[in-house]
């Protein structure tokens, strides 16, 4: 039976992690469940703090779909040159206080999802990770004004450290992220995750209000100390951008009002122990919040343009 080539490269000798114990492994993978560019600005984040030492190598070639997700490069006058190829790594890093943990972060692999978990699985069992903790985001009918909900999700009861907004089951597009999660606890790997809930109308733009939040989660889960301050300043200058905006158009605030009164009405729902969908209290449409926040969305990306 011929051997499957190998698709991820581990650095043979990492005295740093020889040690670490418990070690942690945080997992952002670009190009989808990123409402708001959450996750993947939380990830920036961390290599901001101090970019490590690449510990592991994935074979892209393997799993990246060129011709769908084109890698930018540049043309200069007369001829092409700064190519940026696309990359997935896993990063030695370190938290606040010194203790060392990874990071995989790149493109979602477009294919050969199994191949890619087995591969992650030979980093974790090479390092000796002991929990694997993941970050993502989804557009909700949520307004921008209430704390960030976020759903946790984990492939041990135990884990988990908050609980689920969500009852029954729900059908949901799969990732490579979430197949990890499955593989790993099959395998007999701890892993975890965060989804947070991003306002629909700021899906398309950075909110790095969710980025914190998200790295709170880790911050417990992963039980690591992070330096958030640049990033919460990051994330009150938008916060104070959005506000300018709503105060200059009045229909697109009174969606924002209706989210408000919708998502108060679900937490009294929630308090009370009734039904999670409360009544009497109709979101706006999709259509209606595409329409009105198309202006809005337009000033955001344009602050020169904003009403004196």
């Amino acid at each position: 039976m011929p051997q499957e080539p190998r698709l991820v490269h581990i650095v043979d000798d990492v005295p740093e992690l020889e040690e670490a114990s418990p070690l942690t492994m945080v997992v952002v993978l670009d190009g989808f469940l990123d409402a708001g560019n959450a996750a993947a600005r939380a990830a920036r984040h961390l290599v901001d703090l101090g970019e490590g030492p690449v510990v592991a190598t994935f074979d892209v070639d393997q799993f990246h779909d060129y011709r769908a997700r084109r890698p930018a490069m540049s043309f200069v006058r007369d001829h092409y040159e700064a190519y940026d190829a696309p990359r997935l790594v896993v990063r030695q890093l370190r938290d606040t206080g010194g203790t060392p943990y990874l990071l995989l972060q790149g493109p979602e692999p477009d294919n050969r999802w199994e191949a890619f978990c087995r591969s992650v699985r030979e980093v974790v069992e090479r390092f000796g990770v002991t929990r694997v903790v993941s970050m993502g985001s989804v557009p909700m009918a949520v307004p921008h004004t209430r704390p960030i909900a976020v759903t946790h999700h984990a492939n041990d009861p135990d884990l988990l450290i908050g609980a689920s907004a969500w009852s029954g089951e729900l059908r949901i597009p799969s990732s490579a992220q979430a197949l990890l999660e499955l593989r790993l606890g099959e395998w007999g790997h701890a892993a975890q995750g965060f989804v947070a809930h991003i306002p629909h109308y700021l899906a398309q733009l950075d909110y790095p209000k969710a980025s914190a939040a998200l790295l709170e989660q880790v911050e417990r889960a992963g039980r690591l100390t992070i330096d958030l301050s640049a990033l919460l300043v990051e994330a009150e200058e938008r916060e104070l951008e959005i506000t300018r905006h709503l105060a200059a158009n009045e229909e697109v605030h009174q969606v924002v009002v209706a989210l408000e009164q919708q998502y108060d009405a679900f937490e009294r729902a929630q308090a009370s122990g009734s039904n999670l969908l409360a009544e009497d209290q109709p979101l706006p449409t999709g259509e209606e919040i595409g329409r009105q926040f198309e202006q809005f969305l337009a000033g955001l990306d344009h602050p020169d343009t904003d009403q004196q």
